[in-house]
């Protein structure tokens, strides 16, 4: 089993999106089993008394507009909520993906460094160093969703590269 983590600051956009898109890649290949996939933040920002909040109403519009998260192909979208990572997932995941250098940093700070090789930034799969680009500053969901798309693909290709 392949397990993989995506990380971003509030775990309601960006890594939810991820997180998503790549149940969305793994299901159509027929890969379910073969695949473990959850989200998560650095920051507890999105989470109140313990409980986390939704994926971000514009995320999720995303996500549907691509066919994920509807009644047909539902994928756990709507049971999400946001949860912040912890030292365990290091231990727990065999990729841990943040979206930009910031969630990079905290993870480092979180997980007391990366003796493992596990940790990687998205778009360093997609063969570019950039950050994914943040909707929740720049309101442009569509730069996040190619941004994701890419990730995963590359993401994907590396995996399935790696087991055949």
């Amino acid at each position: 089993m392949i397990r993989v983590l995506f990380i971003c600051h509030g775990n309601i956009c960006r890594s939810p999106m991820a997180e998503f898109v790549l149940k969305d890649m793994v299901k159509k290949r027929g890969l379910e089993d073969e695949f473990y996939i959850e989200s998560a933040a650095t920051s507890t920002e999105e989470i109140w008394h313990g409980v986390g909040n939704p994926v971000y109403p514009p995320a999720r519009a995303k996500l549907r507009e691509h066919g994920i998260g509807t009644s047909d192909n539902e994928l756990g979208v709507s049971e999400k909520r946001a949860r912040q990572t912890v030292c365990g997932d290091y231990e727990k995941f065999d990729y841990i993906i943040g979206m930009d250098s910031a969630n990079m940093r905290n993870m480092q700070r979180i997980y007391g460094g990366d003796p493992e090789n596990k940790v990687y930034k998205m778009l360093d799969f997609a063969g570019r160093s950039a950050d994914v680009a943040d909707p929740w500053y720049t309101g442009n969901f569509d730069a996040t969703w190619n941004d994701v798309v890419d990730g995963c693909n590359g993401l994907i290709s590396k995996v399935i590269g790696a087991t055949t």
